[in-house]
């Protein structure tokens, strides 16, 4: 049974605005991947639009550039040891969707794969092309068209972290395969002035 309920185009922005590492789905004709990445943020609310790292020697780079769609899936604290194993393995030579018994569905709206369970979120994304960037960096700009989110963890455009929900904590990358998961939230007071 999937928790996952759609999130309102317009707080997609939030699913990635804290940092956390993502896994990025991508496919064209018979041919998909998945990859870690650490470096994704939104740059526009409306539409909402994404900036992520993808680097131009990749499988997953030439799949997304074949194809015009990616997949943003947001691992849950569960899935640290299938991101950095994502993250670490070329898929140009084997499919690793199959060699890590990854589980996938379809986008509503470009069908590319993603990742519901472990996840906590995922984004479903058109790239903007941008001839000279996606020449001379490896940043790459896209449109949100479709965004879901575990209830249980992100609901009406929120995030609840606390122990109900640990495995699905995001988790962020600080090299050399060490992992943190963001574990407590404070709420801010007003200060006086």
């Amino acid at each position: 049974m999937t928790h996952f309920l759609p999130v309102a185009l317009e707080h997609a922005s939030r699913l990635i605005n804290h940092g956390p590492t993502v896994l990025v789905t991508s496919a064209h004709g018979d041919r998909r991947n998945i990859m870690a990445a650490a470096w994704s943020m939104p740059v526009e609310f409306t539409p909402p639009r994404i900036a992520i790292v993808i680097d131009k020697n990749t499988f997953t780079r030439e799949l997304v550039a074949a194809s015009g769609t990616f997949g943003v899936c947001v691992p849950g604290a569960a899935l640290i040891d299938l991101a950095y194993a994502v993250g670490t393995t070329s898929g140009r030579d084997i499919d690793k969707f199959d060699a890590f018994k990854i589980q996938s569905t379809k986008g509503p709206v470009l069908k590319v794969p993603l990742i519901e369970s472990g996840c906590a979120a995922w984004l479903e994304c058109r790239l903007i092309s941008e001839p000279h960037t996606e020449q001379a960096y490896d940043t790459c700009f896209a449109e949100v068209v479709a965004a879901a989110a575990d209830a249980r963890v992100f609901a009406n455009g929120h995030w609840t972290i606390d122990e109900s929900n640990a495995d699905l904590h995001t988790i962020h990358h600080l090299g050399a395969g060490k992992f943190v998961r963001a574990a407590e939230v404070r709420q801010a007071v007003a200060m006086p002035r």
